[in-house]
């Protein structure tokens, strides 16, 4: 028997948000996990805030919404607040109840930034990571590093002489046309009037150049969590700079394995590394002068063939950073801000990977 088509919507819902997301939900393997991390957080929380005038948005609802956004590639704070008024599994997420008024965008956006000049995302990171290791899943000995360019909000437009002489009448001030052929332009002579912390960078040779920034992560070569995450400005040597960085944060005192890409294959960086008690399982350069820093003494064991199959995997974190993540291309401008983000949503990919790998979420109860 056909049904009927009925337009009339019921008046009243007796099912609460909590009954209407699926038990199998990977969302419900994410939230314990996030309420763990930001439970551990309200210290930190609690110095940001006066104890006096209109209670805010809870810091705890806005990290929920941004980690929302992150996971489902939401690209703007509008577009959020439109899931938040109609998808019940958002707000079950966020914590709002099914009649309760959801914030306006500017008013969200401006809570948020108060969150994002602190460290915030740092210590998220941290708590996320902390479960990590609770429920075994890192391993301390076993390491790979890599970066990936992420693309500034600036286009090649705004890249302009610092000291002001390529200063030509514009046939339309808003969007003119501008003629690069022929013209030397490098990070020396040229800067973003839109984003001046970004610096005009390539991958490789053969790729284009683009105003970016250098993200780098370090995993660990057991399941691919990150353990670490460095943003810096393009500088020809910033993958470099960033292993070191991180490597001078990795806790333990007992000798390591870090491996990473023919970048790396350099002898300043091969001998920092022996120095940090690392042995560097990097690939070998032969093309470069002198050859590579890499000899028989590394190559011939077992575990540089193991690093050098486990390191690949960084590059699927670079793959989910910028395409579920919303980091092919920043929605943020200046240094501080997209470093925050990047170590967000580093964060928020070693949720999805551990929502998998529990067995039951880490502080669930």
């Amino acid at each position: 028997m056909r049904g009927q088509d009925t337009q009339q919507s019921a008046m009243f819902s007796y099912l609460a948000p909590e009954e209407r997301v699926p038990a199998d939900h990977p969302l419900r393997r994410i939230r314990p996990m996030v309420d763990a991390a930001l439970k551990a957080l309200s210290p930190s929380f609690d110095k940001m805030y006066s104890r006096f005038g209109r209670p805010s948005i809870a810091p705890e609802k806005l990290l929920k919404g941004l980690l929302l956004q992150v996971l489902y590639t939401v690209r703007s704070e509008r577009m959020l607040m439109e899931q938040l008024e109609y998808n019940p599994l958002f707000r079950w997420f966020v914590g709002l109840n099914m009649d309760e008024a959801v914030w306006v965008p500017t008013v969200y956006s401006k809570n948020r930034d108060r969150l994002m000049e602190g460290d915030i995302a740092e210590k998220f990171f941290d708590q996320v990571l902390d479960q990590a290791r609770r429920g075994d899943l890192l391993s301390d000995e076993h390491f790979s590093v890599d970066g990936t360019l992420i693309e500034a909000w600036a286009s090649h437009k705004s890249f302009q002489r610092k000291d002001g002489s390529d200063q030509t009448p514009k046939d339309d001030p808003g969007n003119p046309t501008v003629n690069f052929h022929g013209e030397k332009r490098s990070n020396d002579t040229h800067e973003s009037t839109t984003d001046p912390d970004a610096r005009l960078a390539r991958k490789s040779s053969g790729h284009e150049a683009q105003l970016a920034y250098c993200g780098n992560v370090m995993i660990e070569n057991r399941h691919g969590l990150v353990v670490d995450a460095e943003l810096l400005q393009c500088n020809g040597t910033a993958e470099r700079d960033a292993a070191m960085l991180m490597m001078e944060r990795l806790e333990g005192s007992d000798r390591v394995t870090v491996a990473g890409d023919k970048g790396y294959d350099t002898r300043d960086f091969v001998s920092e590394m022996r120095g940090m008690n690392a042995t560097p399982h990097v690939a070998q350069n032969e093309k470069r002068p002198g050859g590579s820093a890499i000899d028989g003494r590394t190559t011939r064991h077992e575990g540089y063939r193991i690093s050098q199959q486990k390191r690949k995997r960084i590059e699927e974190v670079f793959g989910w950073l910028k395409t579920v993540g919303v980091l092919r291309k920043t929605r943020h401008r200046g240094l501080p801000k997209v470093e925050w983000m990047f170590t967000f949503t580093a964060a928020a990919y070693n949720l999805v990977r551990m929502g998998k790998l529990l067995p039951s979420p880490v502080g669930a109860a």
